[in-house]
């Protein structure tokens, strides 16, 4: 039997154009949580992987804060709509790994699709705080920071301070807030993330457990143990800077990173990753230097530890989509790549090789202090410092912020805010290990 319409060659071809149009790419949905300037970074960076290939297209998407973005992937996860990617800040880490059949490890994601893992390529620090047990890459280290002090130079100079010679001590830091005050300096020192800095990170530049097991990584029965001789002297010199007008408290998260950028602050204990902003927006000569440290405690400084996210790979995709994710990370691994979004963020170039390209570039000698965060990771790691991973995580550090609100405002001593932080906290590690029984 014909068919009823048969039509002509010219039509055929003209037919074909409009149906059949250039390869389809598979596109891969990124949620993330970056703002600003390092929102424009995520989409360089995806422009940058689509313009190298046509297979794929990395579709980056702002989903809110980190909290919000794991709770939308949650409830996405469910319906069977979950992005392909999704960015997870470091205290996420357990609660993903516990997450069962919501994840594909991404080791396996990038071997499946034939590209190796060396994990010695990797900034140790780095690569360790995402690797299982098993040596397998769980998820893949995007935007990993570490603390640092940033200090203003101009106000250093002012208070007759050298400004090249930044505090390398706590005592010594207490004595130039002192001088710096005295020189009209209304805000001497302040901070963000103050659980982050001033106890987590704080542990592990002293080599000292902020919970047992390993701060986590030994299994889910870890007990917080911040509130030992140590911490709680750390936190009585703060609330006594606080009386004295040299510490002020900002608020939680980044709210301390603003009143450094305006050039009110003089010294802020803050994220790695903030380079980017005060470099825009500072009207002054600033410093970058490593976190203070008490110079009795024996073993500091050890490492800082890890801050910033990683990308997490969800599961129910389609082979050829994976494929497409593992493309985009081989991709991201690139030491050139790598080498350009350190400079350009302040985050730390997760391989070795980007770091080397960096030194050798001179960007650290044209940029004094830039190595600073690098450099307090490179180390060699303990049990006690490689870092900190607890179920429940974004809950003890709201507990943290809660307790140590109270002793900036007087109303509890650092052993009584210390050991309810320990208390309460405990009760989230206890809830997370029942949860996750075997």
């Amino acid at each position: 039997m014909k068919p009823r319409f048969l039509p002509t060659l010219g039509a055929m071809a003209l037919a074909s154009a409009f149906a059949l149009p250039a390869h389809a790419q598979t596109e891969i949905q990124w949620w993330h949580s970056m703002t600003g300037g390092l929102n424009d970074w995520v989409i360089d960076i995806s422009n940058e992987f689509n313009a190298s290939q046509k297979e794929y297209k990395v579709v980056p998407t702002y989903k809110g804060s980190y909290d919000e973005s794991m709770t939308a992937s949650i409830a996405a996860f469910r319906a069977g709509n979950a992005p392909h990617i999704l960015q997870v800040y470091e205290v996420g880490t357990a609660t993903m790994m516990a997450a069962k059949g919501a994840i594909v490890p991404v080791g396996k994601v990038l071997a499946d699709a034939g590209y190796k893992f060396d994990p010695k390529a990797y900034i140790p620090a780095v690569v360790g705080y995402y690797t299982a047990p098993n040596g397998q890459m769980l998820s893949f280290p995007f935007n990993s920071s570490t603390t640092v002090l940033n200090y203003n130079k101009d106000l250093f100079k002012k208070a007759g301070l050298d400004p090249n010679t930044p505090p390398r001590t706590w005592p010594e830091l207490v004595l130039a807030a002192a001088k710096l005050k005295a020189s009209g300096v209304s805000c001497p020192f302040t901070t963000s993330w103050q659980g982050w800095t001033q106890l987590e990170s704080f542990s592990t530049w002293h080599n000292t457990l902020f919970a047992t097991q390993n701060n986590g990584f030994g299994g889910t029965s870890a007990r917080l143990a911040f509130n030992s001789p140590l911490h709680v002297r750390h936190i009585e010199n703060l609330a006594n800077m606080a009386k004295q007008g040299l510490f002020h408290y900002r608020g939680r998260g980044n709210k301390g990173d603003a009143p450094f950028y305006s050039g009110e602050c003089a010294m802020a204990t803050a994220s790695s990753s903030t380079y980017a902003s005060i470099k825009k927006n500072a009207k002054f000569d600033f410093g970058i230097a490593p976190l203070p440290y008490y110079p009795d405690v024996q073993g500091a400084p050890q490492n800082t530890i890890i801050g910033g996210a990683s990308l997490w790979v969800m599961s129910g995709k389609k082979p050829a989509e994976y494929k497409g994710v593992a493309a985009f990370f081989n991709h991201l691994t690139n030491a050139e790549i790598q080498a350009k979004s350190h400079q350009r963020t302040g985050y730390l170039p997760i391989t070795l090789a980007s770091f080397a390209l960096t030194e050798k570039s001179g960007f650290y000698k044209e940029n004094p202090g830039t190595d600073t965060a690098v450099n307090q990771m490179i180390r060699k790691t303990t049990d006690k410092s490689r870092g900190v991973r607890l179920g429940n995580f974004n809950q003890i550090r709201a507990i943290m912020d809660e307790e140590l609100e109270l002793v900036w405002s007087g109303k509890k001593t650092a052993k009584e805010a210390l050991d309810e932080a320990v208390r309460r906290g405990n009760e989230q590690l206890e809830r997370f290990e029942r949860a996750n029984k075997g």
